[in-house]
């Protein structure tokens, strides 16, 4: 009988405790959009980027295809070459 007289109230307390953590959930994420900012004003890009057309960059390909052969380049340091040399 003792023993029932200090499990029953922990049950108690236990299922409330549980009880309680169960109801506090994370709350969602807002769904509201963020107010949009104005564009950050123009800077002038010195590295900027042009597109080429098909032939040239197929001749940019060669050309450092050349390049590579000349520095008798082979696997993956010639990929890596390569890769650098028809990024600039």
């Amino acid at each position: 009988m003792k023993l029932a007289r200090y499990l029953l109230p922990l049950a108690a307390l236990a299922m409330t405790t549980g009880y309680g953590f169960a109801q506090t959930a994370t709350p969602a994420p807002p769904t509201t959009k963020p107010a949009v900012t104005a564009p950050a004003p123009a800077q002038a890009d010195t590295g900027k980027k042009t597109t080429l057309s098909a032939a040239d960059k197929a001749a940019k390909s060669k050309e450092c295809s050349a390049q590579a052969d000349q520095k008798g380049l082979h696997g993956k340091a010639r990929k890596r070459f390569r890769d650098d040399c028809k990024r600039h």
